[in-house]
């Protein structure tokens, strides 16, 4: 038997995991006990989704366990001990703004969550990958210092710089700039899966995720953009736009691309690794542009307003530069570019409104 945890199993990423594992003839255990619902409200809980896997993949072994609690994670751990093959940690606190209004519950679940996983990892499957999904928050703001241009619907970067062709790669620095709250916690999980990896020598991994969406995603106005974006394109619900004149820029990544990226370094791991993942140049869009998008597939008018004052520690532009994974791994490649991920998230969102 082989077998998966995932954490955050009903998320998108989570549950993402869940069935792609699953299909590779993984037992999966996920561990989730929908604290989304708690970050950000009724409309945010994953529980819809952990229903669907409950229903839906054979043999899923769902616990209802907080990260935090490390003598729940003992348990989990011990039950399965060396037959654990592969960690996925998508669990987290995912936002700028509510990791100002409870920075002690931010910290315990992106950091203190995290190595309470890395210790039971290390003491009970010590040979498995253990696969952290970071985010490209942890560069702070230091992207907005930049040469940047603004255009008519976006900002871009000043042709010279070297990150203008392919976005922004791994070398960008981490410190003397503002991360928030969420990105320094989420900073504090990095490092430490960094270090386990080459203090440890185990197969650790940090994926930097840009704006990652996906059908299954319970979006909301404080994490998942996209997604609520179209939520409000398709029920009519009111939009803010923070700052920047809506021309910020993020690159979109399919849940199941980044997914097939998990099972590309499953396959030959390295450890302590980073890796900036998202859409890159093939998938990327302005607020502006995300929102024209939207209407032109709802056929509706988006009900937006705009607020001058942007989100504190927040990307003006963001395009990450996948080059480094994909010398690693150069079977892997894009399944899904921006059209589809915008049809599939219009489709799935419908159905559940």
């Amino acid at each position: 038997m082989k077998v998966a945890i995932i954490t955050g199993s009903a998320g998108l990423i989570g549950s993402e995991s869940v069935r792609f594992f699953s299909d590779k003839g993984f037992q999966v255990v996920g561990i989730d006990n929908d604290m989304r619902g708690y970050f950000f409200g009724a409309d945010a809980s994953t529980a819809w989704n952990r229903d669907l896997l409950k229903v839906e993949v054979h043999g899923y072994d769902h616990r209802e366990e907080d990260i935090r609690d490390q003598k729940a994670m003992c348990r989990i751990f011990k039950e399965y001990g060396n037959s654990i093959r592969i960690v996925i940690h998508c669990a987290a606190q995912p936002s700028h703004d509510w990791a100002a209004r409870e920075p002690f519950t931010d910290f315990s679940v992106n950091a203190n969550g995290t190595l309470v996983l890395l210790e039971a990892t290390r003491k009970y499957c010590p040979e498995a990958v253990f696969i952290f999904t970071s985010t490209n928050k942890v560069y702070g703001d230091k992207p907005n210092s930049l040469p940047l241009v603004e255009m008519e619907t976006r900002w871009e970067v000043n042709e010279v710089h070297r990150f203008a062709l392919r976005g922004i790669d791994e070398s960008m620095g981490l410190d003397q700039c503002k991360h928030s709250l969420f990105g320094a916690s989420k900073v504090a999980a990095d490092i430490l899966v960094q270090e386990y990896g080459r203090y440890f020598q185990m197969n650790t991994v940090c994926f930097r995720g840009g704006c990652l969406t996906g059908p299954q995603h319970s979006g909301t106005e404080l994490h998942g953009f996209l997604a609520y974006l179209m939520r409000c394109a398709i029920s009519g619900g009111p939009y803010t736009i923070f700052g920047y004149q809506g021309k910020q820029v993020r690159d979109i990544i399919h849940s199941r691309d980044l997914v097939n990226m998990f099972w590309h370094f499953f396959q030959k791991p390295r450890p302590g690794e980073v890796y900036n993942a998202g859409g890159g140049r093939h998938a990327n869009c302005s607020l502006l542009e995300a929102i024209l998008a939207c209407e032109n597939i709802t056929g509706k008018k988006i009900n937006r307003s705009y607020f001058e004052n942007h989100r504190s520690g927040d990307h003006i532009w963001w395009i990450s530069d996948n080059a480094k994974f994909m010398k690693h791994y150069p079977n892997w490649a894009f399944a899904y570019d921006l059209t589809d991920i915008l049809s599939e998230l219009f489709e799935g969102i419908k159905k559940r409104l």
